[in-house]
């Protein structure tokens, strides 16, 4: 019988792409989903041709498991993952490792590395950034928990996490071991609150160049490409920058038909509420999640637009000028909102005891 380095509950997108690339990474990876027959899909068709294993049951997952056996979960949030974790213990044993890679709430994972610890078990809780594109081919992985667990994960993490070069021409993984129990969940909720501050700010920095200097679509793509060449240089400008040149099919902008509400996913939420827990002032991170909230009072803004009048705003004086200063002024808000988030992990390493690694 084949046996496979590493299960992975859970094949939604994130999940499949995560075992493809520990397959291009000369892992074996046994997988199960809870419809049946998504693994069957799954086999038939994006893992086709790979040495990936699939099973028909939590049981058949860990009996083809090398030891100590790495489980990790790739399943939707709270009641699920501990659920799945119960089951989980049935088949599992002392020294095995049971991995939470989605979004869950720090204070879960806290919890439940304790509970999983308590019957002799090794305990991870992840955050894993990039999206689906960045699970394929090389995410951002930040693991906490049970640090005995940390050498067992460390050779798979970091083959499959993206790479940064050295200025010696080596590369460093995008993965490193964060700190104990639930402390890899919160380096990840905070780094998804600084990600709403950053896009809170360029658009901010967007709705200054297109009001205050009345420029168009196409000379709003020119400077985004210049900043992404710069100090600037990261995929939320890249991805402006593309956004604002994309035509619809009557080649009029797409970004002036799209609609100006924003959604959310709650880790920025989590992010202020863990501020306000620990008095720190995480003040960027804070607006910008009222400005989502402010965005979706769509109805109540638009009445609003049609009572309250007022000058239409604009910018004086050289306009070059204005644009290197703008550039300089979100390079510095970058800075301030990243150091308030560093803040806010120093308040927690002290509150929970955290070793982190910074």
């Amino acid at each position: 019988m084949q046996k496979a380095d590493i299960g992975l509950i859970g094949l939604a997108v994130m999940g499949q792409n995560l075992v493809l690339n520990m397959n291009d990474h000369g892992f074996r990876v046994a997988v199960f989903n809870r419809t049946i027959s998504k693994v069957d899909d799954f086999l038939e068709n994006e893992a086709k041709g790979t040495q990936v294993l699939g099973t028909h049951s939590v049981e058949e997952l860990t009996s083809i498991l090398i030891k100590p056996r790495r489980v990790m979960l790739m399943i939707q949030a709270g009641k699920p993952v501990d659920d799945s974790i119960d089951l989980l213990l049935q088949y599992l044993e002392p020294g095995d490792i049971i991995i939470d890679g989605g979004n869950s709430n720090y204070n879960d994972t806290m919890r439940r590395t304790a509970y999983v610890e308590s019957k002799g078990l090794l305990y991870i809780g992840t955050g894993v950034s990039g999206g689906e594109e960045g699970a394929r081919h090389g995410p951002s992985i930040m693991p906490g928990g049970s640090p005995a667990a940390w050498p067992l994960v460390k050779p798979i993490f970091q083959a499959i996490a993206a790479k940064v070069q050295r200025s010696d021409g080596g590369e460093d993984a995008c993965c490193d071991w964060v700190g104990e129990n639930g402390a890899g969940h919160y380096v990840k909720m905070v780094h998804n609150g600084i990600e709403y501050g950053d896009m809170q700010l360029t658009s901010e920095a967007y709705q200054l160049l297109k009001e205050g200097l009345g420029l168009s679509s196409a000379e709003l793509v020119d400077i985004f490409d210049r900043w992404n060449k710069g100090k600037l240089e990261s995929y939320l400008i890249e991805i402006t920058r593309d956004i604002l040149g994309y035509k619809d099919q009557d080649g009029t902008p797409l970004v002036e038909k799209i609609l100006d509400v924003a959604e959310q996913k709650g880790t920025g939420k989590w992010t202020g509420i863990a501020a306000l827990d620990m008095g720190v002032p995480l003040t960027l991170v804070v607006e910008a999640v009222f400005g989502r909230a402010l965005s979706s009072l769509k109805d109540e803004r638009s009445t609003a637009a049609k009572v309250l009048s007022g000058p239409q705003p604009r910018i004086n004086g050289d306009p070059n000028t204005f644009i290197r200063d703008l550039e300089q002024a979100l390079y510095a808000s970058k800075i301030i909102s990243y150091t308030q988030g560093y803040m806010l992990f120093r308040a927690a390493a002290k509150e929970y005891g955290w070793n982190l690694n910074y």
